[in-house]
């Protein structure tokens, strides 16, 4: 029997196993899913060794950039990305890394742009932003990041004045703040700059509707969280899994 799972850290409360799960129960695929939950990557090689029937996995969170060394080859978009959260493990033991991730965004965005949507903020700087800045650039939305830790790559929360929000529409959280069980936590998004003419994308989707996006959505702010990005990048990841 197939083996797929997910490597990810503190990840009881994951979407794949789930989803997966219930694909292979309902389609009737003689496959299970695992979660392999690491608290250092240095333990991944051990999950490759010990389950010789894995064909694929998912890479989240802390793992999306530290897997790749131990990747044998990587998908030119994911190379592009710099963040694999797919991999594809061949006959011969071989794992190649891609990105579904910016597939998922891009695909569950779209139906929500609408002309005046040209400009984004991306909220933290880890392997998930950098997807979203590649999905953002493929639309010709340009970008800005935005890190408690200002660098010469992103602005910090302090700079994000009335005028920088009135311009960048579009913001996107990519930060874990607001995650179950930590649901009170938030991005220091000054959200009183808001309007109806912004669209807030959380990639959070336990809650369903978290604190910021409560926040935005009282301001008239299009709010949309993670799960549909999930389920297209999932489907994205069997089709990979199950090319040739």
């Amino acid at each position: 029997m197939h083996k797929f799972g997910l490597v990810g850290r503190n990840i009881s409360y994951s979407f794949s196993r789930k989803y997966f799960s219930e694909k292979f129960r309902r389609e009737g695929i003689a496959a299970t899913y695992e979660n392999f939950d690491l608290q250092d990557i240095k333990e991944f090689s051990n999950i490759i060794v010990q389950n010789p029937e894995l064909k694929g996995l998912n890479v989240t969170i802390p793992y999306k950039e530290s897997i790749m060394p131990f990747l044998d080859t990587l998908d030119p978009v994911a190379k592009e990305i710099g963040a694999v959260n797919t991999i594809k493990v061949a006959e011969d033991g071989k794992l190649t890394g891609y990105n579904t991730d910016y597939f998922g965004f891009a695909e569950a965005l779209k139906p929500h742009l609408k002309p005046h949507h040209r400009h984004a903020l991306i909220l933290g700087t880890g392997g998930a932003s950098k997807a979203i800045n590649y999905a953002l650039n493929s639309l010709n939305i340009s970008t800005i990041f935005v890190s408690r830790s200002p660098s010469k790559n992103a602005i910090s929360y302090e700079e994000l004045s009335r005028e920088i929000l009135e311009k960048n529409s579009v913001i996107v959280n990519t930060t874990p703040l607001g995650t179950y069980p930590k649901t009170g936590e938030f991005p220091a998004l000054p959200v009183e700059h808001l309007s109806s003419r912004h669209l807030l994308f959380d990639l959070i989707y336990n809650p369903p509707k978290t604190t910021l996006m409560q926040m935005a959505e009282t301001r008239g702010v299009t709010i949309l969280n993670g799960q549909k990005m999930l389920e297209f990048q999932a489907l994205k990841a069997w089709e990979i899994w199950n090319l040739g």
